[in-house]
């Protein structure tokens, strides 16, 4: 049922149809043009608002697309990065193992590499494990040592894998001599030198001769303990102290090699193997 202003609504859209209908052309054309522009601006604005919910709709898919194509561009630039650091690895390591192969042609021991697997979460710096055991023909007592000198000495030996004891670990005494002096100038290597928050530095003492001791000269393995041969880097002589109010002399040796950053380390072999 229509409420009575619907029926007011409904007869003035016919009264003004009729009158539409009897006015001469041009009058009627001027009505219709005039009845037209009252309804315009009505028209206008619902195209308006159309266009704009078009345009908005647009909007917000592309930048919703872009959001994923960045996320995705950052996803694929973080794994080229991980390649990157994977590629530089490898060539440091491929860089590392061809020097030490030169190396090992020009060196005068039969050597074995292996690689470091291990460190003792208890003592880091005095221990380490390697990669090599019995099936590689590795005893205890065999020297360890790198490129830039030794490292210490095979302490225990399982079927593929083994304990190094490191410079400066008890287990660990080597006898040393000054390279540039004569074989009786000689000492042995002992934990100390600069405590155990610096295992760069070890103790060169029980010394001899301590006034042919000098700073910056080069300590070698003397050949005369165990299976240590003579002529490998220990380290350089820091500086030289009295110990027990003066009763011998004690140099502190800063090792040659590294061995907060031991990654491939050579086992030198018995002649017979």
């Amino acid at each position: 049922m229509l409420k009575p202003p619907h029926y007011v609504a409904l007869s003035l859209v016919l009264f003004l149809v009729l009158v539409t209908m009897n006015l001469p052309s041009q009058t009627a054309t001027q009505f219709k043009l005039a009845l037209g522009g009252l309804f315009l601006p009505l028209f206008g604005l619902a195209g308006s608002a159309h266009s704009l919910a078009e345009h908005a709709g647009n909007s917000l898919a592309p930048r919703r697309a872009l959001l994923n194509q960045i996320e995705q561009l950052r996803r694929e630039n973080d794994q080229f990065r991980v390649r990157e650091a994977q590629v530089t690895e490898v060539w440091r390591e491929n860089e590392r193992l061809r020097q030490a192969v030169n190396w090992q042609k020009r060196a005068p021991w039969k050597l074995r590499l292996a690689r470091v697997v291990l460190r003792d979460p208890a003592n880091w710096w005095r221990t380490v494990q390697i990669d090599a055991g019995r099936r590689d023909g590795l005893v205890p007592d065999l020297p360890v040592l790198t490129p830039d000198g030794l490292v210490g000495r095979i302490q225990e030996v399982g079927y593929g894998m083994s304990r190094v004891a490191l410079l400066g670990d008890p287990d660990c005494p080597v006898s040393a001599a000054v390279e540039e002096g004569p074989l009786r100038d000689f000492g042995v290597i002992l934990p100390g030198g600069a405590g155990v928050l610096d295992g760069s530095v070890v103790a060169f003492t029980y010394i001899n001769q301590p006034k042919a001791v000098r700073p910056g000269q080069l300590v070698i393995t003397s050949g005369l303990s165990g299976n240590f041969p003579r002529g490998i880097a220990i380290g350089h002589v820091v500086d030289t102290n009295n110990v027990g109010f003066g009763l011998y002399t004690e140099a502190r040796v800063k090792l040659s090699a590294r061995l907060d950053n031991l990654e491939e380390v050579w086992v030198v072999l018995p002649k017979d193997t």
